[in-house]
């Protein structure tokens, strides 16, 4: 009798149905689509990145999702805070791409804008989404001079708690 390997079994068929069924689990690689809505803010959510500095910002962190593996597929802001459309690898918890992303271009702000203070929040808020709504989320990152003439970052962020159903706590929210 050949010794069965957990990971790829034997062909079956399951009893269990009224009818047979075959079934084969041969996994070589890994598939995964795992897409966040990232937003996070300046640190006291301060009006710190200048507009002439905002696409350069934007392009370096679009590089360092790219050099940590993760895909950038939208970057963009406003003066206190940032909104980034990322694709992970399996590999990548969405923790460990923040700390990278931010960290990065936190110290790129210290060396290219002159601003050695500057800092980005504690936190951010990864929110899951969905590929049909990809076009949509990349829409509202190239918008954000325009929707910000109506709403300002705190109400656009406790939105986004609201819509996704996250608890919270509001003396928490902005550390």
């Amino acid at each position: 009798m050949r010794e069965r390997n957990a990971f790829v079994p034997e062909k079956r068929t399951n009893r269990e149905l009224p009818f047979p069924v075959e079934w084969t689990l041969i996994m070589s690689h890994t598939y995964c689509c795992a897409l966040f809505h990232c937003v996070f803010s300046t640190k006291e959510r301060r009006k710190i990145i200048a507009p002439e500095i905002q696409p350069r910002l934007w392009a370096y962190i679009g590089g360092v999702a790219r050099d940590h593996e993760m895909k950038a597929l939208g970057v963009g802001g406003m003066d206190d805070h940032a909104h980034l459309l990322l694709s992970l690898p399996p590999s990548l918890p969405i923790a460990k791409a923040m700390r990278e992303i931010k960290s990065a271009s936190s110290r790129w702000m210290h060396e290219t804008s002159g601003i050695p203070t500057f800092e980005w929040q504690e936190g951010y808020g990864a929110f899951s989404i969905g590929w049909a709504q990809v076009e949509g989320t990349l829409e509202y990152i190239a918008r954000q001079q325009e929707h910000h003439r109506k709403r300002d970052f705190q109400a656009e962020f406790l939105a986004f708690l609201k819509k996704h159903r996250i608890e919270y706590d509001p003396q928490y929210v902005w550390g």
